[in-house]
């Protein structure tokens, strides 16, 4: 008999693979009860992602539609502002999607809602409160970059910082806080709470800069460089010369690099203080992955970056095996990260 509720028999299957792909299997390892409240906010918050993301539609009507959506999402049931919404994002959003999964997503928008009110209360509160760092990240992230010319960047690295916070080191948190309330057995005794949520944090931070760092070309093609121009200008470099040849950045990249290993080698700390074994193993899976994101992003030229990173899908299954093998024991564990970390 399966331990899914209706709401995730309808949305947390063939709808929460296609838009969160090898996340996807992260989501299915998890103990079913932080499965569901994680996967409802996952979906909410591709989501509001979708609504950010469309282009096509503008500044004004996106920023419009994302102050309404973290409204029903705080606020009290309407049906008249999900309805309202709803056909909003039919009109406006879906025609303009050019992955049919994404379309799918904006015609599910009620039931997702509707999933969010089954949540329990501590459950709503941890929701509620991850979707308004998310959505925050986003909303700045459309008033930074209104559109392609010319190209903009973050000013400073705290900028840089606060903003993986918003879109994913709050994840970390809100992952590790859902944990310890509901799965209070769930990291090895002894474990400092303050020094877990840190590292849950930098865990996020370091998987966002993985995204940053591996999109940089498309970035910057769509008038976005998330790199400070601070640092930017300390090297000499302007955005114009960025934007001419974007192989100046190449040492900007390589530092980042280096700090995005140093958060993912918090998350890997965070790996070994978890006792649970199906969370340790959905914990493990972005980070090896992400691990091995990082060495290839280590030896990649500019062009290659251009071309695109991506892991080859029989190595990703191989990634997969592997993990759930050494999952079982903490020495097996570590030896794997560091392959994974040190490959090229």
């Amino acid at each position: 008999m399966s331990d899914e509720s209706t709401h995730e028999k309808a949305l947390g299957g063939k709808l929460l693979a296609s838009v969160s792909r090898s996340f996807h299997l992260t989501l299915k390892a998890l103990p079913k009860i932080v499965r569901e409240p994680i996967s409802l906010a996952y979906l909410l918050a591709r989501t509001a992602d979708t609504i950010a993301d469309t282009v096509a539609v503008p500044a004004d009507t996106r920023l419009h539609c994302l102050a309404r959506f973290r409204d029903l999402i705080l606020g009290p049931p309407s049906e008249d502002e999900e309805r309202s919404l709803a056909i909003l994002l039919q009109g406006r959003f879906c025609p303009h999607q050019t992955d049919e999964a994404e379309a799918r997503l904006m015609a599910h928008f009620r039931d997702a809602i509707a999933w969010l009110r089954t949540a329990t209360p501590s459950q709503l509160t941890a929701i509620r409160g991850v979707l308004s760092h998310i959505i925050r990240g986003q909303v700045l992230d459309i008033q930074r970059f209104p559109d392609t010319s010319p190209l903009r960047a973050l000013r400073t690295a705290d900028e840089l910082d606060d903003y993986t916070w918003l879109v994913a080191g709050c994840v970390g948190e809100f992952w590790t806080r859902l944990c310890l309330a509901d799965l209070p057995s769930a990291f090895c005794d002894g474990t400092d709470t303050g020094d877990l949520v840190q590292s849950g944090i930098r865990y996020g931070k370091g998987l966002q800069l993985i995204n940053i760092l591996r999109d940089l070309p498309r970035d910057l093609a769509a008038g976005r460089c998330y790199l400070p121009e601070s640092e930017i200008k300390s090297t000499g470099r302007s955005l114009v010369e960025v934007r001419l040849s974007p192989r100046v950045l190449d040492p900007l990249r390589a530092a980042w690099l280096v700090k995005c290993e140093e958060h993912l080698a918090a998350g890997f700390r965070y790996l070994q203080s978890i006792a649970d074994a199906k969370l340790r193993y959905a914990t493990a899976l972005p980070l090896f992955i992400g691990a091995r994101t990082a060495a290839l992003l280590r030896g990649a030229a500019w062009e290659a970056l251009a071309a695109g990173i991506k892991i080859p899908r029989l190595e990703v299954a191989k990634i997969l095996a592997d993990t759930a093998i050494a999952c079982r024991q903490p020495a097996k564990m570590h030896r794997l990260y560091q392959r994974l970390a040190s490959k090229e």
